[in-house]
């Protein structure tokens, strides 16, 4: 059975994107192990109701690691200390007594703080919108084995479309990056028939999205594929810029 912890919280607090932000401590007290991270918060935020002060803002929904809001850097990494799991499936029980636990949120140029630990992640929807779909005629669908494909291309395409789209591997990289997100949404695409007839014009669509909000260029540190929690290959990176060359030359 989970033993209660008591801890140090420290989270970061800001108004506003142009705002100055500072840390608030919090002294948390007798947390169960198996609270999970957002609960934890959520108990800290009924503590500052009941003492009429601000709650705490941060991003989460489904709270199952599906659908990738809960963007949290804690203690230096994103999504926390746990590999291939989100901030809503991180639980105390990774934490020890007496640890002083740190939240921030996103750092990136094109993620703004909203407030707190909230950012806009706007620009990854801009750059779908810049190309990360197929033009396809509406009506009734084609049969599931109409178009074959081989399980090794379908298994690597479903294994490319695990992306959640939380931004981790942004705010894990140096550069601010969001390669692998944009490879991995040209891959699932471009392994698969239906995705190729727009192959080139998608892949230098999002790229070129991607550098206009701002993001940061590659440099192969792999901290991306380090912290994703879908774990994504930087494997990735290598076909969107074999896709990216390829279309270029054929200008």
């Amino acid at each position: 059975m989970d033993k209660n912890i008591s801890f140090t919280l420290k989270v970061w607090r800001q108004n506003g994107p142009t705002a100055k932000g500072h840390f608030d401590t919090f002294e948390m007290k007798d947390i169960p192990g198996d609270t999970s991270f957002l609960e934890m918060l959520d108990i800290l935020n009924e503590q500052l109701i009941e003492e009429n002060k601000e709650p705490f803002v941060f991003d989460h929904d489904c709270r199952e690691g599906i659908c990738g809001m809960c963007s949290l850097y804690i203690n230096g990494h994103p999504h926390g200390p746990a590999t291939g799991a989100t901030t809503c499936q991180l639980y105390m029980r990774r934490f020890n007594d007496g640890d002083v636990i740190t939240v921030e949120p996103w750092r990136s140029a094109a993620f703004p703080v909203i407030k707190d630990c909230m950012v806009d992640r706007g620009a990854f929807d801009k750059i779908i919108q810049a190309g990360g779909y197929i033009s396809v005629r509406t009506g009734q669908p084609q049969d599931a084995n109409a178009i074959l494909i081989s399980k090794e291309a379908a298994d690597e395409a479903m294994d490319c479309a695990t992306c959640i789209g939380c931004a981790a591997c942004v705010a894990a990289c140096k550069n601010g990056s969001a390669m692998l997100f944009v490879s991995s949404k040209v891959s699932q695409l471009a392994l698969l028939p239906q995705g190729r007839p727009e192959a080139a014009r998608r892949a230098k669509a999002m790229v070129m999205k991607m550098e206009e909000l701002g993001f940061g260029n590659c440099t192969n540190t792999r901290a991306c594929e380090a912290e994703c929690p879908k774990n994504e290959s930087i494997a990735n990176i290598a076909r969107l810029n074999r896709e990216f060359i390829a279309a270029k030359l054929n200008d």
